[in-house]
């Protein structure tokens, strides 16, 4: 039978790209889409609460429970929460495999860009720590683009190496991006089927 990954989402947005990422690099794998789109919008300015954690724990062990084989957070906010779970299947928090990726690309300047300035600041935030968990250097900067994404980027590419998307909502706009910035650039959806086919298999 082929594996059932469960897609956990806060926004319909980051579903077709997740779904996609799999259809092209793990293509036995059967997605699963749950969804609860009050994620986000129950974020206060004070970020996630508490409460908010235990909704997203009870839709991973719902997801478990339901026979998952894999489970993927599509929301980088909620990556934390996968610190807080001991889950008999692998879980995957949104970037933690494009953090990796872009930790492991050789490349010290790097670029992260958002649509949402909270996404920015959270993901960069996050970038920076997984980089001195692991005892790397690098240089991290931040690119908000809430529209006119190649545009903007483009105005801020200058003396950046390697880009790193903040959303997966950012993801199909990837090669496109690479293409005019002349940069590679590393997307959660891509780097996290990858991670996922290796871990898991066919």
């Amino acid at each position: 039978m082929s594996p059932r990954i469960a897609l956990i989402s806060a926004t319909p947005a980051a579903i077709p790209p997740a779904v996609n990422a799999l259809a092209t690099g793990f293509p036995q794998a059967q997605p699963w889409n749950i969804l609860d789109d009050r994620l986000l919008a129950d974020v206060g300015e004070d970020g996630r609460t508490p409460a908010l954690d235990d909704r997203m724990r009870r839709l991973i062990d719902y997801a478990v429970t339901g026979g998952a084989d894999g489970v993927l957070l599509t929301c980088s906010l909620y990556g934390e929460v996968t610190k807080q779970v001991d889950a008999p299947v692998p879980l995957l928090a949104p970037d933690e495999a494009a953090f990796d990726d872009a930790l492991s690309s050789g490349h010290s300047r790097i670029l992260v860009v958002a649509s949402l300035a909270s996404a920015l600041s959270d993901s960069t935030a996050r970038f920076e720590q997984a980089a001195r968990d692991k005892g790397i250097t690098v240089e991290v900067g931040g690119v908000f683009a809430p529209d006119k994404l190649i545009e903007t980027c483009r105005a801020h590419s200058g003396g950046w190496d390697l880009v790193l998307l903040a959303q997966y909502s950012l993801a199909p706009a990837a090669e496109e991006l690479s293409s005019a910035l002349g940069l590679p650039v590393v997307s959660g959806p891509r780097s996290a089927a990858a991670r996922l086919k290796a871990v898991i298999g066919a």
